[in-house]
C-alpha cells in the first residue's frame, strides 16, 4: 500500500525535452527521357510525426515547398512546372486551415530539355517540415543532379535561421523523455494492480480463471484461454489510450498542462472522480451496453473470450474507470502524444497478468483473501488520493492566471485536510456510505494510518514556510505566497541584496533572494553594465520540473552562490498570459500571418527559434554577445552534473 500511495502522489510529474529537429532530408536523381530531355527528381525522406508542405499552400499558412533551378548559363530549359505527388489534404492544427502536405517521404519531378552538354544541375529547395507539436524554421537544401551518370547526387543543407553561436544545440531532453515514459509505464502498472484490489475486480479473478479451468477440455486449453482473455484486455485498454492520442494530438498534449481551461476541466473531473470513490455515486456505462457485450461473449471461441473481455472493462468501469481517467490525463498533461498509449499499456498488463498466472496455477487462488469491507477501504484510499491531486490542476491554473487565489499556504492547508482526514478514516473514526461496521483495525490499516499522519504532520511547516522538499512539485513555489520569506520574515538573510538596490525591472526571487529579470532586454542590459554572463531560465508558472529545479537543485548553497554572485538571471516564462504592449506585438516566424499577443509567447517563439526548442525547463549561459558560453541544459536531478556545467560556462565568459 505504501507503494501505491508513492505511485499516485508521482502521478502529476511531467518530464522535459529539449532538441533540435531536422526532420526532412532529401536526396536526387535523374531520368532520361530522350538525348535531351531528362526528369530530375528530388526525393524527400520525412521522419514519422513530422510532414512536409505541398508547393501550394494558402495565404497567410506555412512556408510552401520551391524549387529553383539554376539555368543562369542557358544550357537547359524547363518544361512545365515541378510535379508533385497527391499528398494529403487536411484541416492543420498548427495553422488551423486546410493545407496539403506529405508524410515518410515525398517525390518532386521537374522536366527539363538540355540545349548543351551538361554534366550537372544545381537546383535550390526551400521547405518548412512541421509536427502536429511545432514547426522548423524555414531550410533551404542544396540539390544536385548528375546527368553524366544519372546516379543520386549528394546535397547539403543549410539553416536560414541558425542558433546564435552556430553550434548545435543538444540536451539530455530525450534521455528525460525516455525516463518520462517509462516512469508513466511504472506508475500505470502499480495503479493497475491498485485497481485489482477494488470491490468490481478482485472478486472476478477467482471466478474468471475457474470458468476458464472447468470450461477448458485440458489444462493447457484453460491456460491458453486465460492468456487470450489476458492479452484482450490488454488489447481493449491500448486501444483507448490510442484514441485519446489521435483524438487529442500531440499539440493539445503539449498544451494541457499550462491551459488554463484543460486545468480547470481536470480539476472538475478529478473532483467527480473522487466523489465515485468515496462512495457519493457510481459512475457505470449504461446497462444495455454490458447486456450486448455478455451476449457476445457466449459466441465462444477467440471472440467470446475478448467480448469476455470488454465485459469486465465495463461492468469493473465505477472502480476502475477514475483511475484510468486520472492516469490518461496526466499522461497527456505530460505533452507526449504515446503518453497516453504507455499508459494504458502499463495499466492493462498488471489487470490481465493475474487472470494468466492463476489460470497456469491454480492453487495459487487459495492464498487470495477473502473479498469483504478491506476492498471499499482500497477505494475509498484512493478516492482521497484523487482528491488531493484535482487542487494540483486547479493549482496550475491559478499560477497562469497569476489570479494569487490558490497560494502556497492555501494549498498546503488543503492537502493537510484531505490526509489528515485520510488519516482519521484509516483509524476507524470516519465511516463512508459503503464501508462495513469497523470493530477493530488491522496492523497493516494501523500501519497506513500512522503513515498517512506522518505525511500530513511534514507538510505543517509548510504553512510557515518551510520548503517541503518531498512534495516540492506540487504545491505552488514558495514566492508565490502570502509570506514568501515565512510567518514573521521579510528577507531570508542579512547578506540578501535590500530592495532599494534591485535594478529596473529586477525582483528578488523568494525565498532566497536571487535577483531575477523577467524581460530579456533589460536583464541583457543590466549584465553588460556588471560584467556578469547571463543565464536564461526558460520555465513557466505551472512547470512542475521547474519547480523542482529550483526548490531540489537551485538550493544546495555552491549553486545558489553562483545564482546569487556569478551571473545574472533572466527567467522567461512562456505560459505568461499578459498581453504584450501595442508597440510589441508583431507578427510570428513560426506561423506567418498570426501576431504574437501574449509575453510568453514571445519568449516561447525565442527560445523555438533560437534555440530550437519548446520545452522547459530549459538553461542557457550566454555572454554579452549573445553567443552561448556552453551548450544549453534541461531539467536534470543531477546536483553535480549541474553545478559543474555552470562552473565551466561562467569559467569560459572569464
Amino acid at each position: 500500500m505504501k507503494n501505491l500511495i508513492l505511485a499516485f502522489a508521482f502521478l502529476a510529474l511531467t518530464f522535459a525535452q529539449a532538441q533540435i529537429y531536422n526532420p526532412v532530408k532529401w536526396s536526387t536523381s535523374v531520368e532520361k527521357s530522350s538525348d535531351t530531355e531528362y526528369v530530375l527528381i528530388s526525393m524527400a525522406t520525412i521522419e514519422s510525426g513530422w510532414h512536409l508542405y505541398s508547393q501550394n499552400v494558402p495565404e497567410d499558412g506555412p512556408i510552401a515547398t520551391t524549387f529553383t533551378y539554376d539555368d543562369s548559363e542557358g544550357n537547359f530549359k524547363i518544361v512545365g512546372n515541378t510535379l508533385e505527388e497527391e499528398g494529403h489534404t487536411v484541416d492543420d492544427p498548427v495553422f488551423g486551415m486546410k493545407i496539403k502536405f506529405f508524410e515518410k517521404s515525398a517525390t518532386f519531378k521537374q522536366k527539363i530539355t538540355v540545349q548543351k552538354d551538361v554534366s550537372s544541375i544545381n537546383a535550390f529547395v526551400e521547405f518548412m517540415a512541421c509536427n502536429d507539436t511545432n514547426c522548423t524554421p524555414p531550410k533551404e537544401a542544396v540539390l544536385v543532379f548528375n546527368l553524366s551518370n544519372k546516379a543520386v547526387a549528394a546535397n547539403t543543407t543549410k539553416n536560414v535561421i541558425e542558433a546564435v553561436n552556430g553550434d548545435s544545440v543538444e540536451t539530455n531532453g530525450d534521455t528525460e523523455s525516455q525516463k518520462g515514459l517509462w516512469s508513466i509505464f511504472f506508475i500505470a502498472f502499480l495503479s493497475g494492480f491498485a485497481a485489482l484490489l477494488t470491490p468490481c475486480v478482485f472478486p472476478m479473478i477467482p471466478m474468471t480463471v475457474s470458468f476458464f479451468t472447468k470450461q477448458s477440455k485440458t489444462k493447457a486449453a484453460g491456460i491458453r484461454n486465460a492468456i487470450i482473455y489476458g492479452l484482450s484486455i490488454i488489447v481493449i485498454y491500448v486501444l483507448l489510450g490510442i484514441l485519446v492520442s489521435l483524438v487529442f494530438g500531440a499539440d493539445a498534449l503539449n498544451a494541457l498542462s499550462t491551459n488554463i481551461w484543460f486545468n480547470i476541466a481536470f480539476f472538475i473531473l478529478l473532483l467527480i472522480f473522487a466523489a465515485s470513490f468515496l462512495g457519493a455515486f457510481e459512475i457505470m456505462l449504461p446497462n444495455k451496453w454490458a447486456n450486448k457485450v455478455d451476449s457476445q461473449a457466449d459466441r465462444g471461441g477467440l471472440i467470446g473470450i475478448f467480448f469476455m473481455a470488454l465485459a469486465l472493462a465495463i461492468v469493473s468501469f465505477s472502480c476502475t474507470g477514475p483511475i484510468v481517467g486520472t492516469l490518461l490525463v496526466q499522461a497527456a498533461a505530460g505533452g507526449s502524444q504515446i503518453g497516453p498509449i504507455v499508459g494504458m499499456l502499463g495499466f492493462s498488463l498488471a489487470i490481465a497478468l493475474p487472470f494468466a498466472l492463476f489460470a497456469a496455477f491454480p492453487g495459487w487462488l487459495n492464498s487470495l483473501p477473502k473479498s469483504g469491507g478491506w476492498l471499499n477501504t482500497v477505494k475509498v484510499v484512493l478516492g482521497f488520493l484523487e482528491l488531493a491531486l484535482a487542487f494540483k490542476f486547479l493549482s496550475n491554473a491559478d499560477l497562469v492566471l497569476q489570479a494569487q487565489v490558490l497560494e502556497r499556504e492555501v494549498f498546503i492547508a488543503i492537502w493537510i485536510a484531505i490526509f489528515g482526514a485520510l488519516a482519521f478514516y484509516l483509524f476507524g473514526k470516519i465511516q463512508l456510505p459503503h464501508d462495513s461496521p469497523v470493530t477493530h483495525i488491522s496492523v497493516g490499516r494501523l500501519g497506513l494510518g500512522l503513515l498517512v499522519l506522518s505525511f500530513t504532520i511534514y507538510m505543517v511547516p509548510g504553512l510557515w514556510g518551510a520548503p517541503l522538499n518531498l512534495i516540492s512539485a506540487f504545491p505552488p513555489p514558495q514566492h508565490y505566497s502570502e509570506s514568501p520569506y515565512g510567518v514573521g520574515y521579510t528577507k531570508s538573510g542579512s547578506g540578501s541584496a535590500s530592495h532599494t538596490e534591485i535594478p529596473e525591472g529586477a525582483h528578488l526571487m523568494a525565498p532566497h533572494d536571487i535577483l531575477a529579470f523577467n524581460d530579456y532586454d533589460k536583464g541583457l542590459a543590466y549584465a553588460k553594465k556588471v560584467g556578469k554572463p547571463v543565464m536564461i531560465d526558460f520555465t513557466g508558472h505551472a512547470c512542475v520540473n521547474c519547480r523542482k529545479m529550483e526548490n531540489n537543485v537551485w538550493i544546495k548553497p555552491h549553486i545558489l552562490d553562483i545564482l546569487k554572485n556569478g551571473v545574472v538571471l533572466i527567467s522567461l516564462y512562456v505560459d505568461d498570459k499578459r498581453p504584450l504592449a501595442e508597440s510589441d506585438v508583431v507578427d510570428s516566424k513560426l506561423n506567418p500571418g498570426k501576431k504574437l499577443k501574449y509575453v510568453g509567447q514571445k519568449w516561447s517563439e525565442l527560445q523555438t527559434i533560437r534555440y530550437k526548442a519548446n520545452t522547459q525547463p530549459m538553461y542557457v549561459l550566454m555572454g554579452h554577445d549573445e553567443e552561448n558560453l556552453i551548450e544549453p541544459v534541461a531539467y536534470t536531478s543531477d546536483v553535480e552534473a549541474y553545478l559543474n556545467w555552470l562552473k565551466k560556462g561562467v569559467s569560459n565568459f572569464k
